[in-house]
């Protein structure tokens, strides 16, 4: 994703800062709607609803911690809208994506844009989709693909500042003004990782342990759950006795990450560690006395 700088225009459409928000971006045809669930009986009268677009639910997970995601699209949106309000049941919030001027975006276009977000989604695995299939991507001309990918991109920076980001994947590196790569030892596993601004990112290849300790399974539920899932998605898979990490992970702090490395409650700041000891901790204090 190109980190050039953009703002963001939000009007908070009935003076209730929980309540519809309109979102656009600089430079861009686009808008976005942000409103929860209870709302959709007044917000779907907007004209905006009244195109062709794509959406996130979003609500919490009924079977974990967390919450879970379904990205579709509509041609218009305000039928599918209606359709969710009235037969699913996890979502509390929904964010619609339709352009500032009507009829730039048709069927085709938001059909790739629905499949482009799904499987970013799934290939970041930050967060579970009830979306059950990876739809087709639509034949697009040249021309209208290039433009799309355009228009994702500029959807892809505006989320996660709406406080969506189950469409992030680690960055492959660390970036310049991060700090250097630190390392996480336990009894036989080796992890690596380093901060990022989407919190810790633990590098593929790195090991956690086989088993988990009982007091992170009962005290530290959340930690566990995020263990768990990891493993069922395929992030950690066992080899030779430790679980490995298939792909870089980005985790919400360097205590989660630890934790999950090492299987047991773990002070992040104090377990990751640079090359010549320091922990994290030492690293930043020192940072913080220049």
């Amino acid at each position: 994703m190109n980190s050039t700088p953009f703002s963001l225009r939000i009007f908070v459409a009935d003076g209730d800062p929980d309540g519809l928000r309109i979102v656009e971006k600089s430079n861009w045809i686009g808008k976005a709607l942000v409103f929860p669930r209870a709302l959709l009986p007044q917000v779907k009268v907007r004209p905006e609803l009244a195109q062709t677009g794509v959406y996130l639910l979003l609500g919490p997970r009924p079977d974990g911690e967390g919450d879970m995601l379904y990205v579709g699209e509509g041609d218009p949106i305000r039928p599918r809208l209606e359709s969710h309000y009235a037969q699913k049941d996890f979502w509390t919030r929904a964010i619609g994506f339709t352009t500032t001027t009507a009829g730039q975006l048709n069927k085709a276009h938001v059909q790739f844009l629905e499949s482009r977000l799904i499987a970013l989604a799934r290939a970041a695995k930050r967060m579970p989709l009830d979306n059950a299939n990876q739809p087709a991507e639509p034949s697009l001309s040249e021309a209208d693909r290039a433009d799309m990918e355009v228009f994702l991109g500029h959807m892809l920076g505006m989320l996660p500042v709406l406080g969506v980001h189950a469409f992030e994947q680690a960055p492959k590196a660390p970036a310049a003004k991060a700090g250097p790569v630190l390392s996480c030892k336990g009894k036989g596993v080796h992890a690596t990782g380093y901060e990022a601004s989407q919190g810790f990112v633990v590098r593929a290849g790195s090991q956690a342990e086989a088993e988990t300790s009982s007091a992170m399974t009962e005290h530290f539920g959340n930690a566990s759950a995020l263990r768990q899932e990891l493993i069922s998605n395929g992030v950690l898979v066992l080899a030779d006795g430790l679980y490995q990490f298939t792909q870089d992970y980005s985790f919400s702090s360097p205590s989660t990450a630890a934790t999950v490395v090492l299987g047991r409650n773990a002070a992040g700041r104090i377990e990751w560690k640079a090359a010549d000891g320091r922990t994290l901790k030492e690293l930043q204090e020192a940072e913080a006395g220049q």
